[in-house]
């Protein structure tokens, strides 16, 4: 049975209970009828117009009500969801009343029970919010939040219209990522400033090398081995330092977006170990692993944590002493790091004075910066180290003393389905204390 068709069903039982009535009395068929009659048309009046009242429209809600009623299951939500920028409503009395999935990426503690000013700690956004509830405009405002590094914003603040302003007006707030463009900046001009400083001297070289072999060395065959031997060692420390700027710059622009693949960072540990053993074999350094079986699983991207260990190896080769030893070993757990594997590179080397340890990862900074030069150094190394870890969310302990070598740790946060593991006795008597 339709279901607009059950008041006049459900009107057929009184009636029919209300002639039984009357026969079992013995009134007469004439009255009965008419009665029958009266009573009907009552009861049929006041059924439709219950029925009529359970189906009319849905008045609009009082002002002050949830907007997120408008934002039923359907394609306008759908569409939404799938909008790769932040954004979110927000109520009268400031409560936010919706949030797309890339508003909740962008802000983990994003919740629709919380006050706007909780979630973004900006009063230029703050201002601009209240700016389009009082004076219904749409506003914009840039800011800067601290949120694993520094997130460059935009915020188009908008009031709604239609439906949704009888609903207490609430305010869509679409957030734009300008993180991006503003590092591209930075990083163009510190390119300019560092780049121009660290190519002078060995375009200095280069140019006056090829000025002696046009005059001086033009008919001097050692001579010319000689330069053409200098200029070869210039153009490849060129070469190495354009290839770290370019490398250091492409980590700065991602390194506020933490990775989501997963991997293993003894596994990484290991195939840097592979990748620089040939080098240290030839110049007469042994290299040792401690390193356990079990894996360490990270939320990393695998090919930066490589790099990473890569670059301290090489570290501890060129500054280590001389036919000495390099040992990468797994770290003890840390009180200070909680829920973070370790992964240690030590070597025996003269050691660096205390006063030099906390600059050691700024762009450019030597201990000694004719010895770095000697080496093939770039200034870079631990520069790009901290910053690949900063994108993984992880610290860079450095302990070292004159005397006493370096022991440089990597710590990086345990992936979700990780198990503690330990180094191994026989690991553990590997490791210089």
């Amino acid at each position: 049975m339709p279901l607009r068709l059950w008041p006049f069903a459900v009107m057929i039982l009184p009636l029919a209970a209300c002639a039984a009535l009357l026969a079992w009395q013995g009134t007469p068929p004439l009255l009965t009828g008419a009665l029958l009659l009266v009573l009907g048309v009552v009861l049929a009046l006041l059924t439709l117009a219950v029925a009529g009242h359970q189906h009319e429209p849905d008045a609009a809600p009082p002002p002050g009500a949830d907007s997120t009623q408008f934002l039923r299951a359907g394609m306008g939500r759908e569409l939404m969801e799938l909008l790769p920028q932040p954004l979110f409503l927000i109520e009268q009395g400031g409560r936010i009343g919706y949030a797309n999935l890339a508003a909740r990426d962008m802000f983990p503690r994003l919740s629709q029970a919380r006050h706007f000013a909780n979630l973004l700690r900006a009063p230029a956004f703050v201002e601009a919010v209240n700016a389009a509830f009082e004076a219904d405009e749409v506003q914009e405002a840039e800011f800067v939040l601290y949120q694993g590094g520094e997130l460059h914003l935009r915020a188009h603040v908008c009031p709604t219209r239609g439906e949704l302003a009888d609903a207490g007006a609430p305010v869509l707030v679409l957030v734009e990522d300008r993180t991006h463009d503003r590092k591209i900046e930075a990083l163009r001009s510190d390119f300019i400033a560092n780049a121009s400083h660290e190519l002078k001297t060995p375009l200095a070289s280069i140019l006056g090398s090829i000025e002696t072999l046009q005059g001086p060395a033009r008919d001097d065959p050692a001579g010319q081995a000689r330069f053409l031997a200098l200029m070869a060692r210039q153009a490849e420390r060129m070469k190495r330092l354009v290839e770290d700027l370019l490398s250091l710059s492409q980590i700065e622009l991602g390194e506020h977006l933490a990775p989501r693949t997963e991997c293993d960072l003894v596994d990484a540990a290991r195939e840097a170990a592979a990748a620089v053993s040939p080098l240290m074999k030839k110049q007469g350094v042994t290299l040792e692993t401690a390193l356990p079986a079990a894996p360490h699983p990270v939320r990393g991207d695998r090919d930066q944590l490589i790099q990473v260990f890569v670059n301290l190896l090489e570290n501890a080769l060129k500054y280590g002493r001389p036919e000495g030893r390099v040992v990468l070993a797994s770290a003890d757990d840390d009180p200070r790091f909680p829920g973070m594997w370790g992964v240690s590179v030590i070597d025996d080397g003269p050691g660096i004075a205390r006063e030099h340890v906390p600059r050691l990862t700024e762009r450019f900074y030597r201990v000694s910066a004719k010895a770095s030069r000697d080496k093939g150094g770039t200034g870079l190394g631990l520069a790009i180290v901290k910053h690949v870890l900063n994108r993984h969310r992880g610290e860079l302990q450095i302990e070292s003393a004159p005397g006493a070598g370096s022991r440089f740790t990597v710590r990086v946060p345990k992936g979700p389905e990780s198990v503690s593991q330990t180094v191994t006795p026989e690991a553990q008597q590997n490791i210089p204390s």
